[in-house]
């Protein structure tokens, strides 16, 4: 038996308020709350844990959309890391927590097929150090159901600095090789090795890499600002590629920052068309656009790319900022047009990107400083956030996305011991929810309106003032719908 409309209305005084869908006919209420189960006590488990985001700032003249980080700290015991949604007040929305060991970076919304979808890379670090990952990429929808597990191809490794799907149903991803390599002519051992930087397009439906382009085979050591190792049998990352991006005119923008300098690639031939900055670059450079460690260029039109410019590891400028630059093809010039920077001054040692916003607005993740902040047109701040302190994120996203699970949302209660009740309403990832509702009872069959409270982040704490020994919660969204319900659960003491 399904909690009756007559019982709402009798029983439900905190209802009233808000239009909480009490004038629903009975056969309506029961579709929309399902059927009475019963769920005992719950089995002690590991709760969800996200990463706390502390918000420093705040407008409301802020983007539409929530927030897309991946926080990720030294991997411990009882630390959990992963994709986080969070909501301008850091509340979190969604969160996945990793395998131990495991890391995730480069979380956001893309679309696949016509559809938004989640993306990230989750791995480990790679052999040669933090600053490269091993792992793989994936795509879920909107319910958040897996769709695709990307690989890379041809016996590699999948790194953690970029996965970006492509309106051709293929993803641009970044690979770290090293093969060995005699560097004893530039001061290095004979027994090294060298990082070769890949990118690799690989087709989502079949998993078959449908472009790849090796650095080794286009760019020289030479062109590295990276001091080569002397130790016997170091690694030399000369390259460190870090993003892969479509061009406007279909070929392959390739961004590396040890080099200091972003390439377009063609995208049949793989031949380097023209080099952004470093020291073999095409063009002239204006005032301000020597830029150094830089991250994810980004087209902006045929002529023009924003780019996230770190200026450190080791420092050049004293502050981080995002720059536009404004390439002229038949003058061979590069102009900057216009820049941001923190205002704290901030100078991200690694990571980094930059997002174009609607109204002109740019969204900033600052890499290794784990701040991520939003921008007016205008260059003014208008939201800063951080994850807590010796934790970052890789990049960070502002992005409009609308999500209900495939599964229901789930309840706990407990009795205080002044003999209140504490319920904790939990649908990870339901972004529609605005209200939660409590009802209970002695029976699971015939459960009773308790309260309601607003939504409040992935775990809403609601305490009330009842004995009832079953209860369950009902999530309600903005329009007053009942859009789903948890079975009941047993009180706990």
């Amino acid at each position: 038996m399904s909690v009756s409309s007559r019982l709402w209305r009798v029983r439900s005084p905190h209802f009233l308020t808000g239009g909480l869908a009490l004038l629903l006919g009975a056969a309506v209420a029961r579709a929309a709350l399902g059927s009475p189960e019963v769920a005992s006590p719950p089995v002690p488990a590991v709760p969800l844990a996200p990463p706390p985001i502390t918000v420093l700032k705040s407008s409301p003249r802020v983007d539409r959309g929530f927030i897309f980080v991946a926080p990720k700290t030294t991997p411990a015991d009882g630390v959990q890391q992963g994709p986080e949604i969070v909501d301008d007040r850091g509340r979190p929305v969604w969160f996945r927590a990793v395998p131990a060991g495991d890391q995730a970076a480069n979380f956001r919304v893309q679309t696949y097929r016509g559809q938004p979808v989640l993306t990230w890379w989750q791995g480990q670090n790679a052999p040669t150090g933090p600053g490269a990952g091993i792992g793989v990429d994936y795509v879920l929808d909107s319910s958040y159901r897996q769709i695709a597990i990307v690989s890379a191809g041809n016996g590699l490794s999948a790194d953690l600095h970029e996965f970006r799907i492509t309106p051709r149903g293929t993803a641009l991803i970044t690979v770290y090789h090293p093969v060995p390599y005699d560097l004893s002519a530039i001061g290095g051992p004979a027994d090294g090795s060298v990082v070769d930087g890949i990118a690799q397009e690989i087709d989502l439906g079949t998993g078959a890499v449908v472009f790849e382009w090796h650095s080794l085979d286009h760019v020289g050591l030479a062109e590295s600002h990276a001091p080569v190792p002397t130790a016997a049998g170091a690694t030399y990352d000369y390259f460190h590629i870090n993003a892969v991006n479509w061009d406007e005119d279909g070929n392959i923008i390739i961004n590396a920052r040890n080099t200091w300098t972003t390439y377009k690639v063609d995208h049949r031939s793989g031949e380097v068309i023209w080099r952004l900055n470093g020291k073999n670059s095409s063009f002239a450079l204006g005032d301000g656009v020597a830029y150094a460690g830089q991250h994810d260029p980004e087209p902006v039109d045929r002529t023009t790319l924003r780019i996230f410019d770190n200026e450190a590891a080791p420092a050049v400028l004293p502050t981080s900022r995002v720059i536009w630059v404004e390439r002229d093809l038949r003058h061979h010039t590069a102009t900057l047009l216009r820049s941001i920077v923190h205002p704290d001054g901030l100078l991200a040692g690694s990571q980094g990107n930059s997002q174009a916003l609607d109204a002109g607005h740019t969204f900033v993740g600052w890499g290794a400083t784990g701040r991520f902040s939003e921008f007016d047109a205008a260059g003014g701040l208008l939201f800063d956030a951080s994850v807590p302190t010796s934790w970052d994120t890789y990049r960070a996203y502002r992005n409009v996305w609308h999500a209900t699970p495939d599964s229901s949302p789930t309840a706990t209660a407990t009795r205080n011991a002044d003999g209140s009740l504490t319920v904790h309403a939990i649908w990870n990832g339901a972004t529609e929810v605005n209200r939660w509702i409590v009802i209970g009872g002695d029976r699971a069959s015939n459960l009773w309106p308790l309260g309601s409270a607003d939504w409040n982040g992935l775990d809403t704490s609601i305490t009330l003032g009842s004995g009832a020994r079953h209860v369950a919660v009902v999530a309600q969204d903005a329009r007053g719908r009942l859009i789903g319900r948890s079975i009941a659960t047993v009180v706990g003491q």
